[in-house]
């Protein structure tokens, strides 16, 4: 029987869960983040929103290495729930990696067309009165075809381009923000607050999941480790990630605040790039930031890719969902199919343009979250019953589940309970509803010779 290539190590582990949660939305909406806590507030928002999922991240790391399987949180919850509700968690955990795909083939036009004006021409349509151009969309088929390509042909390919891009987006991290602080200000901080303190960091924690959403991806590819992967390098890759994010997002943050009056530039467009090139007085510094972040974009875009294609396979494979898609490719041991599926529907989701896909981003965070809290369940839930020895809590590791199951179902809430700004709107339900309605129709009646271990 074929089974995934087993080409994976430590490195790679760590590129896969940073670099699928950081993307660009550092350079594209930065004013948003700012505007909502000021630059002290969005500072200790994304500081303490990024130690709130450390719990989880443990959880995460403990069962990864109980579990080394590619369905995540799809074989978690097999392990102490019902068969529907295995289903339910995978397919929301599908949408939250898949729907970054398209989101980041858009995102690729954009900022070429800010690197080439000319590019923003031939409008072939609109959308939400949005303009959808040719340019725009062969550039991001293009990146869209390369990685499938990539994806489909080895894991070992896909994890040597994740590497490259994340060390890379790092290492031009570093140059473009050494430029800026050496000619920035203290005198360009304030406000620290945009709000009261409280709300002000509460509303950046808000929206620190889905910017910090990826960490979990290191357990879909848990079954292609190398044989000489030492399974606590799980816990470590996982954690590692999220500590690095936070650091790459308490630094951009401070960075942008320190090096120009950043109220004054709310509403221009790449706040960010323009911020620096006030500071160093440089169009060189601009160039240095869109390459880190058409970096950044091709790995989010990759380490997405890979954890969407993932969980697809692990669903076909355990009848979930049509079995054809848990194939396994006999020359390139990978899941060729799911990986044609993801890009083929990349593409297809491409075509709806940004405006469209902002709803069905929104539903993508709550998805998330609705992993978290299962995860957390399950892990609470073995810790227990000592099921098959599988998990083994002690008081204090329980009270760290609780916790992380806590965090997970407030942030749920807060984008599904009405009274809390910056919850759902009529469009992000809709969509919610769509997705959960594919899922009825793909899920089969009859589970004859499905994979249930």
């Amino acid at each position: 029987m074929t089974t995934l290539a087993r080409k994976l190590r430590a490195t790679d582990y760590f590129t896969l869960g940073w670099g699928t949660m950081v993307g660009v939305g550092w350079l594209v909406i930065m004013d948003d983040w700012l505007l909502r806590g000021g630059a002290l507030g969005t500072l200790l928002g994304f500081v303490i929103g990024g130690a709130l999922l450390l719990p989880i991240g443990w959880v995460y790391g403990k069962l990864v290495i109980a579990m080394p399987d590619a369905a995540g949180e799809v074989a978690y919850t097999s392990a102490a729930f019902s068969r529907p509700i295995s289903f339910f968690t995978g397919w929301m955990m599908t949408l939250a990696y898949f729907i970054v795909c398209p989101w980041e083939a858009v995102a690729v036009g954009r900022i070429a067309g800010y690197i080439i004006p000319g590019i923003d021409s031939i409008e072939l349509y609109r959308i939400a009165g949005r303009p959808v151009y040719l340019p725009h969309l062969i550039i991001g088929l293009a990146l869209t075809a390369l990685l499938t390509i990539l994806n489909y042909r080895g894991i070992r390919l896909s994890a040597t381009f994740q590497n490259w891009t994340s060390f890379g987006t790092l290492a031009l991290f570093v140059i473009f923000v050494a430029l800026g602080v050496s000619r920035g200000s203290v005198e360009n901080f304030p406000p620290l607050f945009t709000h009261t303190p409280l709300i002000s960091i509460l509303l950046v924690i808000q929206i620190v999941p889905y910017f910090m959403t990826g960490f979990e991806s290191v357990g879909k590819a848990a079954e292609e480790a190398s044989p000489d992967f030492q399974a606590r390098g799980f816990f470590r890759a996982i954690w590692m990630a999220i500590f690095v994010g936070i650091l790459f997002y308490a630094s951009i943050v401070a960075a942008v605040a320190f090096v120009a009056p950043w109220r004054q530039l709310i509403g221009t467009k790449f706040m960010t790039a323009v911020a620096f090139q006030q500071a160093v007085g440089s169009r060189a510094v601009v160039n240095i930031i869109l390459a880190a972040a058409l970096l950044s974009l091709f790995k989010c875009f990759n380490g997405n890719f890979v954890a969407a294609s993932r969980l697809l396979f692990a669903l076909g494979r355990r009848g979930m969902v049509n079995p054809r898609v848990g194939v396994i490719h006999a020359e390139y041991q990978t899941p060729s199919a799911a990986v044609l599926c993801i890009g083929l529907a990349t593409a297809a989701c491409m075509l709806l343009g940004d405006a469209i896909l902002v709803p069905v981003t929104e539903v993508g965070s709550v998805a998330c979250a609705i992993g978290w809290s299962a995860t957390c369940a399950v892990c609470l839930v073995l810790g227990r019953a000592g099921s098959k020895g599988a998990v083994t809590l002690s008081p204090a590791e329980r009270a760290v589940a609780v916790f992380g199951l806590i965090v997970g179902l407030a942030m749920a809430l807060m984008k599904l309970i009405p009274r809390v700004p910056g919850h759902f709107t009529v469009y992000e339900w809709l969509a919610l509803a769509i997705w959960t309605a594919l899922g009825a129709i793909a899920y089969p009646r009859k589970t004859d010779g499905a994979q249930t271990e």
